[in-house]
Formats: structure tokens, C-alpha cells, sequence
């Protein structure tokens, strides 16, 4: 059974990093905001601006603010956060890829980005639908690190 690294003795503990080398790192994360045809029909027709946009936003400051939210994080200096939300047919697509070159890696980091972004989708378009639906956020890829790569399998 794999060793749950923020635990000694059965107590929570930030995993000690002291004496890891910094290496480059990325983590790329996706989710989904399933939208009704009403949400839908707000999106494509708002003249006051692209909530999408503002979303993107919400993404970047929500990776940044990580180690606030998630009490065993650490703070990392993040070299790169980029967050993108498409429309399609019947949802949003968010993806966000971080970089850093520090000792552990951005997989949380690249997962509260997505998540924020989401919420932010959710808050924007509430006033035309409460049935919204937050999905499938998950990590994508990551590198570097002493646990290598990793790469998600497809959905089908």
C-alpha cells in the first residue's frame, strides 16, 4: 500500500522538501462546467463582456493563492500559470497549465486553477441557470520531479 506522504504518526505534516534539488516542473489539469441551453445562450450572447475572460483571471489567482487554501501546500514561486476556458456545444472546457522550477511539484496548483476557474463560470452564469454543473476536474500531465512523468489516460 503507497505511503501517504502528509502523515508521521498519524498526525498531518507538511512533507519536508529541505533537501530536494529544484527542477523544473508542470502540471496540466482540466475540468468542465456542463452548461443548459439557457447558460449556453447567455454566454454566446453577453454584451457586457466575456465571463469567460474573467474566469481565466479567477484561474491564474486562485493557482497563486494555492498554498492559502490547501493547509499542507507549500508556497511555491510559480514561474507560469495559463488558464484557458472554451465554449462548447453544451459545456466549458477549462484547461491550466503551471510551471515552476522549485523542489515539489504544481499538480495542486494546476488543480485550484481549474477549480476556481470553474466556480467563476458557475458565479457569472448563475443568474441564468442554478443547474450548472461542475465535472471531470483532473491532472492531465505532470513532469519533473522524483516521481517522473505522468500522463492521463483518455476519456472515452
Amino acid at each position: 500500500m503507497p505511503k501517504l506522504t502528509h502523515f508521521e504518526a498519524g498526525r498531518p505534516s507538511m512533507v519536508d522538501i529541505s533537501d530536494k534539488t529544484p527542477t523544473p516542473r508542470t502540471a496540466i489539469a482540466e475540468g468542465f462546467v456542463l452548461l443548459t441551453p439557457t447558460a449556453a445562450a447567455a454566454l454566446e450572447g453577453n454584451p457586457k463582456g466575456n465571463p469567460l475572460s474573467v474566469a481565466e483571471l479567477a484561474g491564474i489567482m486562485g493557482a497563486k493563492k494555492t498554498a492559502e487554501l490547501i493547509p499542507l501546500c507549500h508556497p511555491l514561486l510559480l514561474s507560469k500559470v495559463e488558464v484557458h476556458c472554451e465554449q462548447l456545444a453544451d459545456c466549458v472546457r477549462i484547461q491550466a497549465t503551471v510551471k515552476t522550477r522549485e523542489s515539489t511539484g504544481v499538480e495542486m496548483e494546476a488543480l485550484t486553477a481549474v477549480s476556481l476557474a470553474a466556480l467563476t463560470v458557475y458565479d457569472m452564469l448563475k443568474a441564468s441557470s442554478k443547474a450548472l454543473e461542475i465535472s471531470g476536474i483532473r491532472l492531465l500531465h505532470k513532469s519533473g520531479g522524483k516521481s517522473g512523468d505522468y500522463q492521463a489516460e483518455p476519456k472515452i
